[in-house]
């Protein structure tokens, strides 16, 4: 199903939108009601019959899931895995790499501070050297400087999607078609894109991708998504894999599983990842294409609105170049966590993107902080209107 989104029906099914003005899908979105009944109908009878035979009445519905998500995706089932967070998919696919003294790692100015730390720690762990391709003028990776940056030594190109703090989109079949003329293999974190545009894994021809269900999602926190590309199954082992990953096959032998399976645990939530199930459920119901023009449209309008308020800078791309959801602006003589707390006391939810979080992007254009505003296809004009209004009304610094 796509079309156009019923916003009246969206908001009658995410009642947490009905009180207060919510743009923040960029941290942790609301759930629409199926997801949560579908987890705390599932905790209770956790609470009934115990954790093991509630798993196992829902065992039909656990196996599809990987499914479920591979058309999100356009991959196959046996290319996903599940797992409890974004981080812990990047870092099952990062880990898993044979990595050489001498190996290079190319990331770009936006990259987020989880993925760049746990690169750290390979460089002090195996050798391996971090640099970071230049941004072109609009804040995307350059592609002519990776092009130049690329050799035989690059096992690794790490790309954000969408980053964290601004609503640009890089251009990632770019990246990897240069990435892969030298054999590097490409990483996309896909936090910031999943569930606000469409992603086909084989028309990007990535290597890797990791996801959250909690933000545009509208899935359970807890919950994240690996996609391993065919090709790489039977090459990549997990730093620590356990009994779900693999078998304990004889007293000093192990065999991992053929699938991408391989990269989950044993132990999960079983009511998150249920929740997970529906949200995606709920996404492909709707339509992705048809979601990805209602987030475009909405943070578009937002934009507008704010545009020409006093003291107020929009952070983001040129509207030609088709940014994503998320609305990144400074007011003039506010911080930006003064500057959500006084939104929040007048009733609209965002949040704040620190320099911490994207380091080299905040610090190469002198920002400490951003108010970051992320409108998703449940907020509607009135939304749209009031918000624009209580920012107007928290840029005047005397209180």
């Amino acid at each position: 199903m796509s079309g156009v989104i019923d916003v009246d029906a969206e908001r009658a099914r995410t009642p947490g939108c009905l009180d207060h003005v919510f743009l923040d899908s960029a941290g942790s979105s609301l759930p629409p009601r199926s997801v949560v009944d579908e987890m705390v109908a599932h905790l209770r009878r956790e609470a009934e019959v115990g954790g093991y035979r509630a798993a196992a009445e829902r065992s039909a519905d656990l196996a599809a899931l990987p499914a479920l998500v591979g058309r999100l995706l356009g991959a196959e089932p046996e290319t996903i895995a599940l797992t409890d967070s974004a981080t812990r998919a990047w870092n099952q696919f990062m880990t898993a790499l044979p990595w050489r003294e001498g190996d290079r790692v190319l990331i770009s100015g936006t990259e987020y501070a989880s993925n760049a730390i746990a690169l750290l720690q390979r460089v002090r762990a195996d050798g391996v050297s971090v640099e970071v391709v230049p941004s072109d003028p609009l804040g995307r990776i350059d592609l002519e400087a990776l092009e130049r940056a690329l050799d035989e030594r690059v096992r690794l190109v790490s790309v954000v999607h969408v980053p964290t703090n601004r609503g640009l989109v890089n251009p990632v079949r770019e990246v990897v078609d240069l990435a892969h003329r030298t054999g590097a293999l490409v990483l996309l974190d896909a936090c910031q894109s999943i569930g606000q545009l469409a992603i086909d894994v084989a028309d990007l021809g990535v290597d890797g991708l990791s996801a959250t269900g909690r933000k545009w999602l509208r899935g359970p926190r807890g919950t994240g998504v690996l996609y391993v590309a065919p090709h790489l199954l039977d090459s990549l082992e997990p730093l620590a894999a356990d009994m779900r990953g693999g078998t304990w096959s004889g007293e000093t032998a192990y065999s991992l599983r053929p699938d991408a399976a391989r990269f989950e645990l044993w132990e999960y939530d079983v009511a998150a990842r249920l929740g997970l199930g529906a949200a995606v459920a709920h996404l492909l119901d709707l339509g992705v294409a048809a979601v990805e023009s209602a987030v475009r449209a909405r943070a578009a309008g937002l934009r507008d609105r704010l545009r020409g308020l006093p003291g107020l800078v929009i952070h983001d791309v040129p509207e030609s170049d088709g940014p994503g959801g998320i609305v990144a602006f400074t007011l003039a003589g506010v911080e930006a966590p003064e500057a959500k707390a006084r939104l929040a006391d007048a009733g609209v939810t965002v949040s704040v993107s620190h320099r911490e979080s994207t380091r080299l992007d905040m610090a190469a254009r002198g920002l400490a902080g951003l108010v970051r505003a992320s409108p998703h296809y449940f907020n509607s004009d009135a939304d749209l209107d009031t918000a624009a209004d209580a920012v107007r009304r928290s840029g005047v610094t005397s209180r």
